[in-house]
């Protein structure tokens, strides 16, 4: 796999590396070795998938609170996504930054989403499927969101929104999170 730091340190976009022959090819996803050789958390808690059936939905964006912030490791299995990450922690330079990556089922590239990070994407695609391996259990009272929409953020999402969760339509502005978001100290 190649780990490919982004402009938001801690996140990383990795590319497997496709060993290919006459049958098509083999890749690895994941390797806990290599996660911990370049000091990146490596603990799997849960695996879970998302379906959209349309194109244009939204979902995030998520993230955990202390003590149950997560790590994830996001990648398109079918479909395409813009994947969007939110550097939440306060004392980062980067903090309030965010960055969008397009994962999908063809590039097969995954992204490291760090704790101290909220996460969302919008499918580009319909039928896209999205698969995340987390560090963490899903602690309902430790799940927390920021608006898709926030103008701080000024997310430059690609689409018109298709389908969205009323919960995520509710989500409060970085700045009404502001007091939270001082537990990410990173």
């Amino acid at each position: 796999m190649r780990f490919n730091p982004t402009e938001l340190p801690g996140a990383f976009l990795i590319e497997p590396e496709l060993i290919e022959d006459e049958r098509g090819f083999f890749a690895r996803t994941w390797s806990a070795e290599e996660f911990e050789q370049r000091q990146l958390n490596s603990k799997i808690a849960q695996c879970s998938i998302s379906f959209n059936g349309k194109r244009g939905t939204v979902r995030g964006l998520h993230y955990q609170t202390p003590p149950h912030e997560e790590t994830k490791l996001v990648r398109c299995s079918a479909g395409k996504i813009l994947d969007i990450i939110v550097d939440l922690r306060s004392k980062s330079p980067t903090f309030k930054n965010w960055a969008s990556f397009e994962l999908s089922c063809v590039n097969r590239r995954m992204l490291y989403i760090p704790a101290g990070f909220a996460h969302g994407f919008q499918t580009l695609e319909e039928n896209t499927e999205v698969v995340y391996q987390l560090s963490e259990y899903y602690h309902p009272e430790s799940a927390r969101g920021i608006r898709w929409n926030d103008p701080v953020l000024n997310i430059n999402w690609p689409l018109p929104v298709a389908v969205m969760s009323e919960r995520d339509k509710t989500l409060p502005l970085i700045d009404e999170a502001a007091v939270e978001l001082l537990l990410f100290h990173e």
